[in-house]
């Protein structure tokens, strides 16, 4: 495959955890162009060594993805190196527990900007160079935590629930416009941020699983979306 050929995946929190499996995963199964997207230059730097390392191209591009001139700014620095994305990974978030009474406004308000506002704007940064191409995937990160409610949740299921119901609204404008929009719901999965939790790692999913589902979903013939996945832990969630 010719430079030119290789797509150009966009991934947002790329600098650990499930983003950073994403683009391990991508990076190892096939010839493409990763630009890695998140806050900490550091943790982009050492993901992004490793994606070259398995052969891919790969740049970072450090940003706040709730505020408007950074993804301004990012998307700027996206298409001035490769152009509009052939596949955009809004895998952004943040997870903060809390029951209704206890939550601040300010902590809802930081988990509607992490988990949702960042969604919508990354995806209107980048969706018209799709459009223009008449070509495209949209991967969202949701959450089983976005189908099921459950106590403690206030913020966390109000924003996964408004970022599947975004992703649903984006399926049904893009369905005739050659953009696939997908949401992925994962259940409880091993993370760092999972350690010192008292939970076993062998409870949870691997995050390589979850990478894997974005992988296989894109490879599918064009003819054919996968438009939600759920994940979850063989026991169930926790």
């Amino acid at each position: 495959m010719d430079a030119e050929a290789k797509p150009v995946v966009v991934i947002t929190g790329a600098s650990q955890g499930i983003g950073a499996a994403i683009a391990r995963m991508f990076s190892r199964e096939m010839a493409c162009r990763l630009a890695l997207v998140a806050r900490n230059r550091d943790k982009l730097d050492r993901v992004a060594a490793t994606c070259r390392e398995n052969g891919a191209e790969a740049a970072v591009f450090p940003c706040d993805v709730t505020e408007v001139a950074a993804v301004t700014e990012m998307t700027e620095g996206v298409r001035a190196r490769w152009g509009a994305p052939d596949v955009l990974i809004n895998n952004a978030g943040a997870f903060q527990p809390g029951s209704f009474l206890e939550f601040s406004v300010e902590d809802f308000d930081w988990m509607l900007r992490a988990n949702l506002r960042s969604l919508f704007l990354v995806t209107r940064a980048f969706l018209p160079g799709m459009l223009e191409r008449g070509r495209g995937d949209v991967f969202n990160m949701c959450s089983i935590a976005g189908l099921n409610a459950y106590p403690g949740g206030t913020g966390y299921c109000a924003a996964k629930f408004g970022a599947v119901g975004l992703t649903r609204v984006l399926r049904e404008e893009l369905k005739d416009k050659g953009i696939r929009v997908t949401a992925v719901s994962p259940g409880p999965t091993w993370t760092p941020s999972w350690e010192g939790a008292g939970v076993a790692e062998e409870r949870m999913m691997p995050a390589g699983d979850v990478a894997r589902a974005f992988l296989d979903a894109y490879r599918l013939s064009r003819r054919t979306v996968v438009e939600e996945i759920v994940l979850q832990p063989q026991q169930g969630s926790l």
